[in-house]
């Protein structure tokens, strides 16, 4: 039980900082590829706030999961 509350905490405490300061990750395209010549673009994709909110709840559910007692 003790490793469901570890990975809710870490979940809960990677939700709360999507949801409190945004998130964003990267992806990498290439536009055109001419011999040793690359042209690539990098865009910018952020992560919805509702996301971190579901991680919360994910979180708090192992919490609670990982504190109640197996009979």
């Amino acid at each position: 039980m003790r490793n469901y509350i570890i990975a809710g905490v870490v979940i809960l405490a990677i939700g709360a900082f999507v949801l409190l300061q945004g998130a964003s990750f990267g992806t990498k395209h290439d536009i055109l590829q001419v011999g040793d010549v690359k042209i690539s673009a990098q865009e910018e994709q952020s992560i919805p706030p509702w996301v971190g909110g579901a991680a919360m709840l994910v979180g708090v559910g192992l919490i609670v999961a990982g504190t109640r007692k197996r009979a």
